[in-house]
């Protein structure tokens, strides 16, 4: 199944060239491992064939997000595309169309994000060969968020659009369930840590009484803040479409106007607080260099309570009571399940050293559990 770019769903059949003389491997072009994939020029050629894009006049690789997930600027007549085949693990249909089904809808309400393009046969939002989906893309020029308080009330502002748009959205597909909150995947992580740290880094066995310490600390602290939100009634707060996944890198800035919201892929059912909680750590969070040693444990206390005003200012969107009390909460729930599951995969978050990060984690979720009534006691000012 897939959605037509129209809004209704519609069946995604075969290319009529799936059949053609092509490399019997057209997909999986990924070179030695840590490269990216990319696109075979038979099977760009088969998938292009079923855009109606005028000429191209120049394809440009776009280096970005998932590895596995290759992606290309293309330049024609009828404007600038982003093409992305959908990494394995990621290209469920059904999933796909459920996500296609919200960016279609609140395109036709115009919120800022890529417009889907429609194949030119059926005008479908997905275009499926040969065991992979591939997705068209206006492609959106924009920049990164710059801190500032403006781009920062922006980003507030927009997700209580996001939300106004979507509270009574239903789709025609099964969401995702679960979020960072209460997660079983979190307690699986931190039995995980302590192996992927000794596969890591040579020297993790000597520090084997700190990363018990460390990982006991989080743990608790992950525990007792999923018992406060619950205790706030969450599990009775209303459900809609969250996009759960509302940071700074899915978003395109032009100066502090947000050009487009990007990546629906975590949405799921949700109530609203997943996002404005989270909305309010990614945007507040203070990192540092490269030695996670030297990111300072606190806030930027301007921007959350920027962030969270801005969310407010929307109409309809004033927080209750109860949802106030449990941002502080949920922000170290999100930031404890961030950090904890990436290191449990691979023994390190990005480039950064694993236990080097789960040690400023600490320090963060110290502070912020000293600063709970003072978050509190300041947004509410």
């Amino acid at each position: 199944m897939a959605l037509g770019a129209s809004g209704a769903p519609v069946t995604s059949g075969d290319s009529s060239l799936a059949g053609a003389a092509v490399p019997s491997t057209p997909l999986g072009m990924a070179a030695m491992p840590g490269q990216r994939d990319v696109f075979a020029a038979a099977e760009l050629a088969i998938v292009l064939s079923h855009y109606d894009l005028g000429r191209i006049t120049k394809i440009q690789e776009f280096p970005r997000g998932s590895r596995r997930a290759p992606k290309l600027v293309l330049r024609a007549d009828h404007g600038t595309f982003l093409l992305k085949r959908r990494a394995t693990g990621r290209d469920d249909p059904f999933k796909v169309a459920f996500t296609h089904q919200i960016q279609l809808f609140l395109t036709r309400r115009q919120f800022p994000l890529p417009q889907l393009i429609g194949t030119k046969s059926d005008n479908n939002s997905m275009f499926q060969w040969n065991g992979a989906i591939y997705e068209l893309f206006e492609f959106v020029k924009g920049g990164p968020y710059d801190n500032s308080l403006e781009a920062t009330a922006e980003a507030g502002r927009t997700l209580a659009l996001f939300h106004r748009l979507l509270r009574e959205f239903k789709s025609d597909y099964e969401s995702a369930a679960g979020s960072y909150h209460g997660s079983r995947s979190v307690p699986a992580a931190f039995a995980a840590i302590p192996g992927r740290l000794a596969k890591a880094s040579a020297d993790a066995a000597s520090k084997g009484d700190e990363i018990d310490r460390v990982l006991t600390y989080l743990r608790t602290s992950y525990e007792q803040a999923a018992h406060r939100v619950n205790g706030l009634g969450f599990a009775d707060w209303p459900r809609q479409i969250v996009h759960c996944d509302w940071h700074p890198g899915n978003m395109l800035f032009r100066g502090a106007r947000v050009a487009a919201v990007i990546d629906y892929d975590a949405a799921r059912l949700q109530p609203r607080i997943i996002d404005i909680a989270n909305g309010a750590l990614q945007f507040s969070i203070v990192g540092g260099a490269e030695d996670p040693h030297r990111w300072p444990e606190y806030l930027d206390v301007s921007r959350f309570k920027r962030f969270l005003r801005a969310y407010e200012s929307v109409a309809g969107q004033e927080l209750a009571e109860p949802e106030i009390a449990a941002i502080p909460w949920l922000m170290l729930e999100a930031l404890i399940t961030e950090s904890a599951l990436p290191i449990a995969n691979t023994g390190s978050f990005a480039r950064l050293n694993g236990l080097a990060f789960l040690q400023m984690v600490e320090r963060k979720v110290r502070w912020l559990t000293e600063k709970v009534e003072d978050l509190v006691a300041r947004f509410k000012e």
